[in-house]
C-alpha cells in the first residue's frame, strides 16, 4: 500500500493569539520598544485550528502524511531586523513542533529560517540545527530573496549560501526553495513572486556548478517548478549554449519539483516532461488558491485528484506519492521505518 506523503504543507490557519502577537511584534519594532511577551496558547486552540482545516482536508482527500512548515507568506524576512526574524522564526517553528506532537501520525516538521536580509546565515544555521537535532524536523524552507520581491540577494550558487548548504549536507536535510510575502507592489505574492522565484532559482542553478561542490545537496522547487517544465526545451537549449552538461546530469540528481499545480493539464505536462524520479506530491493546502474550480466542481488545491488521473502506471504513482519523498527526505524515511512503515 502506498503512503500519500504531501511534501508541501503550511500552517495557514493559526491560533488568533499567535497572529495578534506578530502584529504586536511588528508595531513594537517600528516604535522602538520591546514587544509584549508571547502569549500562552493551549493545546486545545492548536487542535481546533488543525482539526477544522488541514487535518479535515487531508482526511477528506485521502492523504496520509504532510510535511508541515510555517505559513510561507508570513515568514516575511524583510520585516524588522535579525532579532525580530529570530524571535518570529522560533515562535513559528515551535508552533509547528507542537502540531507534530499533537498529531504525530499526520504531520512532520519543516522549519523556516530567520533570514533577515542584511544579516549573514549564522542565525539561520543555528535555528536549522535546533529544529532538526532537537525538534525532529526533516527539512527547511530556504528563501532565495529574503528582501521580499526585489531579488537583491546573490544567486543560490554564490558562496554567501555555502554555510547553510554545508549544514544541510551535514544534517542530511533538503530545502524547499520558497519565498515569502512580497513588498514589491509590482509583484503579486502568490501569483507573481512565488512562480518567478521558482523559475529564477532554477536558472541560477543551471548557470552555476553548485552540485559538483555539494553533490548531496537537495532542493525542492515548489509550485510545479514555476515556469520551468513548460519551457523545458528553453532550459535544455540554454544549458547547451552556456556549455553546461545536460540538465539530467547537471541538475536533476539534486533538484525536484512538487505537484502544486492547480489544474489537470498542468500536472499532465509536469509528468510528461519531468522524469518521475524528480516529482514529489504536494498540495500547498490550505494555501495560495482556496476556492472551488467552477469547471470541475472540485477544490483547485485537491492535487491528489490530478495525480490519480495521470496516465502512468502504479509504480510511477508510488514514486510520486511516497518513494521520492522518502528518498529526498532521509530523516522522514527513518521516522517512517521506526513506525514500521
Amino acid at each position: 500500500m502506498t503512503l500519500i506523503i504531501d511534501c508541501h504543507g503550511h500552517y495557514t490557519v493559526l491560533p488568533k493569539a499567535h497572529d495578534a502577537w506578530r502584529e504586536e511584534q511588528k508595531a513594537a519594532y517600528k516604535e522602538g520598544r520591546t514587544p509584549s511577551p508571547y502569549p500562552e496558547i493551549s493545546d486545545e486552540e492548536i487542535r481546533e485550528t488543525i482539526e477544522q482545516n488541514q487535518l479535515k482536508l487531508i482526511q477528506e482527500r485521502g492523504a496520509d502524511l504532510t510535511l508541515f512548515s510555517p505559513r510561507a507568506s508570513a515568514m516575511a524576512h524583510h520585516v524588522g531586523d535579525q532579532q525580530v526574524s529570530e524571535e518570529w522564526a522560533r515562535r513559528c517553528n515551535d508552533l509547528i513542533y507542537r502540531v507534530t506532537q499533537l498529531f504525530p501520525e499526520t504531520f512532520v516538521g519543516g522549519c523556516m529560517l530567520p533570514q533577515s536580509p542584511k544579516a549573514d546565515l549564522t542565525a539561520s544555521i543555528k535555528e536549522l540545527r535546533r529544529c532538526v537535532e532537537e525538534l525532529g524536523f526533516v527539512g527547511c524552507n530556504l528563501n532565495p530573496d529574503p528582501g521580499g520581491g526585489h531579488f537583491e540577494h546573490p544567486p543560490l550558487t554564490d558562496e554567501y549560501w555555502f554555510p547553510i548548504y554545508e549544514t544541510m549536507c551535514e544534517l542530511d536535510v533538503p530545502a524547499m526553495i520558497h519565498v515569502s510575502g512580497s513588498c514589491n507592489p509590482a509583484m503579486h505574492a502568490t501569483g507573481g513572486f512565488y512562480l518567478a522565484a521558482d523559475t529564477v532559482a532554477f536558472m541560477q542553478l543551471l548557470q552555476g556548478d553548485l552540485f559538483s561542490r555539494f553533490p548531496n545537496l537537495r532542493f525542492i522547487i515548489p509550485h510545479g517548478g514555476g515556469a520551468v517544465p513548460y519551457h523545458w526545451g528553453r532550459y535544455r537549449g540554454l544549458a547547451d549554449m552556456l556549455k553546461q552538461p545536460s540538465l539530467d546530469e547537471h541538475l536533476m540528481n539534486n533538484v525536484f519539483f512538487d505537484t502544486c499545480v492547480y489544474h489537470q493539464p498542468g500536472v499532465d505536462l509536469l509528468a510528461e516532461v519531468i522524469d518521475t524520479k524528480n516529482i514529489l506530491f504536494g498540495s500547498e493546502m490550505v494555501g495560495a488558491v482556496r476556492g472551488i474550480d467552477p469547471q470541475t466542481g472540485h477544490y483547485f488545491d485537491d492535487t491528489k485528484r490530478y495525480v490519480d488521473a495521470l496516465p502512468i502506471d502504479e509504480s510511477a504513482k508510488h514514486m510520486i506519492f511516497e518513494g521520492n519523498a522518502r528518498r529526498v527526505y532521509p530523516r522522514l524515511d527513518a521516522k517512517l521505518k521506526e513506525r514500521g512503515l
